[in-house]
């Protein structure tokens, strides 16, 4: 007989992120998803019971089981991702609620950076508004590759379907000029529980997924092997041991793709040659491995390798270059600046960097580029162009988002400063809606 740890080990891992306007109702969805799941805990429950009480609620405010901050319960809004891990018979989920306030997009920025899918509320009295634009705009900068339009607050306009199909239509339009690939609207109550967990009962025009459905059946690949092949060197191992006097191993993460003993690899930022003599994978020889695991490559070459380093197929090597462009998220309160140095984390590898040119800062309202800001402030994304001290081995963040990132730190105190994506990120979107007749969005 299968056990529910053997259950829950078979089953696939889903990451994905809430994201909306302040009272749209993301906290609540999370909740009603948690409490009708049955991953809520009966302590938990009864915590959030007794909060809502003192509150002068009759029945249980079910976004509080989300809203952990003191300041978060005060004011009745999220100011900080709030991480839930969850799962049912069919998949295992890792959810990040994020704010919907303008001056928090970083931290959406952040919840969303790691998510196969987000769901963007819509208060269905309010329809498509800036934020949610924004929102869109934000999922597509990242590459999020689904997106949920939950429309909520359904049972406030009586379940009409044609308030539903408007604001459908009017997102769908939008993401999709946006390049979001998949898009899928769901009408929905998060506070009475329509269509979130169970099939409402007073939607019978609706006839696709509820939420929880569609969550643990939307198709998510974690094939990494198919990726360009990368591996980030982390440790250069040099045991003093009789048995082994001239052993010498590079360990590690597979960022992506899989090494085979016998494949000829590269060495970057120095480009040398050489070939995988032996895989150690805890404690074994192997002769293949993937992402992600964990192991250690021998070299037939004694190469100067050191921490930092890139090991990639000979014949698929990304860009060595010194001038990083990029689009960025800022995410300090201490602005960026033209002339400003900075260090720059790239997997492994930390260098010495300068803000050479800040071209544009992005508009999330309309896409819109607004030249030579100068400098970019907390939430604001925009482009960047980056001279480091070292060439850097970087790959497209539209081809991966693993060893296209990178991270813009203080020198000073080892702030995080900016989320960096190398390459034309957002160029392609922006383009598209910027050949989109204004007045047809009602900016």
């Amino acid at each position: 007989m299968t056990t529910t740890a053997e259950q829950l080990s078979a089953t696939t891992l889903l990451r994905f992120a809430t994201a909306g306007s302040v009272d749209d109702g993301k906290s609540t969805l999370v909740g009603r998803l948690l409490h009708d799941s049955k991953s809520v805990l009966t302590d938990q429950l009864e915590a959030v019971e007794q909060a809502s009480l003192n509150r002068g609620q009759e029945a249980p405010d079910l976004a509080l089981l989300t809203d952990g901050l003191r300041a978060e319960r005060e004011q009745g809004i999220t100011i900080d991702v709030a991480y839930r891990y969850f799962a049912t018979a069919r998949r295992r989920f890792i959810l990040a609620d994020t704010p919907g306030h303008v001056q928090y997009t970083r931290n959406m920025v952040t919840g969303a950076s790691t998510a196969e899918l987000a769901v963007v509320l819509v208060d269905a009295r309010n329809g498509v508004v800036e934020q949610t634009r924004r929102h869109a705009a934000v999922a597509a900068l990242l590459r999020v590759p689904h997106v949920v339009l939950a429309v909520n607050k359904m049972d406030l306009v009586d379940y009409a379907e044609p308030v539903f199909a408007a604001i459908a239509e009017e997102f769908t339009a939008y993401a999709a000029s946006l390049g979001v690939p998949e898009i899928t609207a769901i009408p929905i109550s998060a506070l009475a529980g329509d269509n979130v967990v169970e099939p409402s009962a007073h939607m019978d025009w609706y006839g696709g997924p509820t939420v929880l459905e569609h969550l643990e059946t939307v198709p998510v690949s974690h094939d990494l092997t198919a990726c360009h092949a990368r591996f980030p060197v982390q440790y250069v191992i040099r045991p003093q041991s009789a048995e082994h006097p001239d052993y010498r191993g590079y360990a590690g993460q597979i960022a992506a793709g899989v090494f085979r003993v016998g494949e000829a690899v590269a060495v970057l930022p120095s480009g040398r040659t050489t070939t995988i003599t032996g895989i150690d994978a805890l404690g074994e020889s192997v002769d293949i491995a993937w992402a992600p695991q964990s192991v250690t490559l021998r070299l037939a070459d004694d190469i100067d390798i050191s921490r930092g380093d890139l090991i990639a197929p000979a014949d698929d090597s990304p860009a060595v270059t010194q001038d990083v462009e990029a689009t960025v998220c800022h995410v300090a309160d201490q602005p960026l600046s033209v002339g400003q140095r900075v260090l720059l984390k790239h997997t492994t590898r930390t260098v010495k960097a300068i803000v050479k040119d800040i071209p544009s800062r992005l508009t999330l309202d309309d896409l819109s580029q607004h030249p030579a800001p100068g400098q970019l402030v907390a939430n604001d994304i925009g482009r960047v162009v980056v001279r480091t001290a070292e060439p850097l081995a970087l790959d497209s963040y539209e081809d991966s988002r693993r060893t296209g990132s990178f991270l813009l730190i203080d020198p000073a105190d080892g702030t995080t400063l900016s989320a960096g994506m190398a390459g034309a990120a957002f160029a392609a979107a922006a383009e598209a809606v910027a050949a989109v007749d204004d007045a047809e969005w009602d900016f």
